[in-house]
């Protein structure tokens, strides 16, 4: 895939730390957020290389993550992964804590543990008491942190900054259950996050299930079976799924005309593109795109 044609797709927003700040983690209250950000710049459709982590205290935020919205309450918090195609509500109202991230600001392992490339993981959590008062002090003390500029050589609070972020995104990350838990089978589970995987990287190369059992080793019935107990639909509806939710973001947000946007995720033409789309979701891609536009 070329740069540029992503680029005429998808608006995208890479990471900049503002001036004397560290690189790879900025936090932030809504307030400061409204201050420093043009609102109409958030209220558009954009798709950040980072990650938005928030806790909302009060008032009430809409939120749209991949053309869902969602309605946060004080205590839930939003998670918003890189990739993921974003749009803030009316901020006026809303008060709370964000946090911005690269992936690659924390340690391999803490990442892991954290599942950080889980792009399916829930936008919204509504966490319970414990679980959110935890989480709630890891980001405070983050927040504070971030906020001393002196007191500690510039390696040392990095590190600091690092410690404190990893600490909140594995609270964060289990303030709902894990894939483990929906699936009650740690074969089975490793199974899905193979196959969810291997979704993610090849979906506009293949929508078979059968190629992805023969790559990964799997009988396209365990897969099935598999994705079914950690997803709660069959392999095929789910690989189906991801192509719908990549076709809906490059005709909602971009120019590209239909045939390049069935190029681009590995349809033959047009007309087998448009069949495709009108089968799953229910309406045709120039409908589609129009009904997304008009309605904004």
């Amino acid at each position: 895939m070329q740069g540029s044609e992503r680029a005429e797709s998808i608006p995208e927003v890479a990471f900049s730390a503002p001036a004397g700040r560290p690189a790879g983690v900025e936090v932030m209250t809504l307030a400061e957020l409204r201050a420093r950000a043009d609102a109409c710049a958030l209220a558009v459709p954009h798709r950040p290389g980072f990650h938005h982590l928030l806790s909302l205290d009060a008032g009430r935020l809409s939120h749209t993550v991949d053309f869902r919205r969602y309605d946060v309450a004080p205590g839930d918090w939003l998670w918003v992964r890189p990739g993921q195609v974003q749009h803030f509500g009316d901020l006026a109202e809303a008060e709370g804590v964000l946090v911005l991230f690269e992936s690659g600001f924390l340690d391999p392992a803490t990442a892991t543990a954290a599942r950080l490339e889980d792009w399916y993981g829930p936008a919204v959590r509504h966490p319970e008491d414990a679980a959110g008062e935890a989480a709630r002090a890891a980001l405070d003390h983050l927040y504070r942190e971030f906020g001393a500029l002196c007191g500690l050589p510039l390696e040392a609070h990095l590190e600091v900054l690092r410690h404190l972020l990893s600490v909140l995104v594995l609270r964060a990350a289990h303030l709902v259950r894990d894939a483990a838990e929906y699936a009650g089978d740690c074969a089975a589970t490793t199974t899905f996050l193979r196959f969810r995987d291997a979704v993610e990287r090849d979906f506009a190369v293949s929508r078979r299930v059968a190629d992805y059992a023969r790559a990964l080793g799997y009988s396209p019935r365990t897969l099935s079976r598999a994705t079914e107990a950690a997803a709660g639909v069959g392999a095929k509806e789910f690989i189906d799924r991801r192509v719908v939710l990549e076709a809906k973001r490059l005709l909602a947000h971009g120019d590209l005309p239909a045939a390049r946007v069935a190029r681009r995720l590995g349809f033959e033409d047009a007309t087998n593109f448009s069949k495709y789309f009108l089968h799953r979701a229910g309406v045709t891609p120039i409908a589609f795109r129009e009904s997304v536009r008009g309605g904004a």
